[in-house]
């Protein structure tokens, strides 16, 4: 098997290319059959247009792509080897998020190179978004203000890094906690108003600590789909601390205000352009479609 390291520079908050270099040439040092490659991103996008380009100029060649970076990097190795079932995808951590990773392991886990590699592989799911695709978490509303805040101060001394979403979320509280969307899945309607937010996801972490899909399963072919209605600011100051445990699921002033379910395929439309994130990227449009596809690539966990 052929072992990829495909390196974001950008990622996280500071450039863990020499590092991961260092790390996989060493690993080559003391393994001679280790059979590797690394690639290093040039642009938005480049991890994409790359891997797909590879896959598709090695037909049938057994391989393992590291997305190295953030879950935006994954996001982006995931989007170019759909489709290619001879491939396989890790993460070596080195983002400012690393929420998907959370589904298994710790950060730390997925930075042991040597447990990356004997890494035992699962059939996950991937949803399609418009024309894009997101393996983690689709939010909108307050959540993907929060976001854009966030990846707009990743970078910046103490209000960045491992507290962009914490920044993120004391600005938009007093901007975006009103957004108007009329929502169905599974062809049937779901909700049609103002709402505070909304999280569909396979994994279960968005924005570094918070636990948006408890209960998701990241390979039984259903998307979580979890909605806050519009609601006071003193009663949302009040659910963030059980958002970020997922425990929010539970509680029952809050179920009269959340609305829950799963579903393979969810339509999102209001009149004018809104953001969503997908995988910490951002889209703009006033419609989507997001259908899961069920075991669409495979991911590689670190072995125990």
């Amino acid at each position: 098997m052929k072992h990829i390291f495909v390196i974001n520079p950008c990622a996280g908050k500071e450039d863990s290319t020499t590092e991961i270099t260092q790390k996989v040439e060493a690993h080559a040092l003391a393994h001679p059959s280790f059979d590797y490659e690394i690639y290093i991103t040039q642009s938005p996008g480049d991890a994409t247009r790359w891997t797909s380009l590879w896959c598709n100029e090695h037909t049938g060649q057994e391989a393992r792509f590291y997305a190295c970076g953030g879950d935006g990097t994954l996001n982006e190795v995931v989007s170019g080897i759909i489709g290619h079932d001879n491939v396989q995808v890790t993460v070596y951590a080195s983002g400012s998020g690393n929420d998907y990773i959370k589904y298994y392991a710790t950060l730390e886990d997925f930075n042991d190179l040597e447990r990356l590699v004997n890494g035992i592989p699962h059939p996950v799911d991937v949803m399609k978004v418009n024309n894009r695709y997101s393996i983690n978490v689709c939010n909108f509303g307050f959540d993907a203000m929060v976001c854009k805040v966030g990846n707009d101060v990743r970078r910046k001394p103490i209000i960045g890094g491992k507290h962009s979403y914490t920044t993120g979320i004391i600005k938009s509280i007093f901007t975006s906690r009103s957004n108007y969307v009329r929502m169905t899945v599974d062809g049937e309607p779901f909700f049609d108003g103002y709402m505070l937010l909304c999280t569909l996801g396979n994994g279960r972490y968005n924005g570094g600590n918070y636990m948006c899909a408890p209960l998701s399963k990241n390979d039984d072919g259903l998307v979580e789909v979890n909605l806050f209605k519009r609601m006071s600011l003193f009663k949302f100051a009040s659910l963030i601390d059980d958002y970020s445990h997922g425990t929010h699921i539970n509680r029952p002033d809050v179920k009269k205000l959340m609305l829950y379910r799963q579903a393979n395929t969810v339509e999102m439309a209001s009149p004018d352009p809104f953001w969503l994130v997908i995988d910490g990227e951002m889209l703009h449009s006033n419609r989507y479609r997001v259908e899961n596809l069920r075991h669409a690539v495979t991911f590689v966990s670190p072995c125990p």
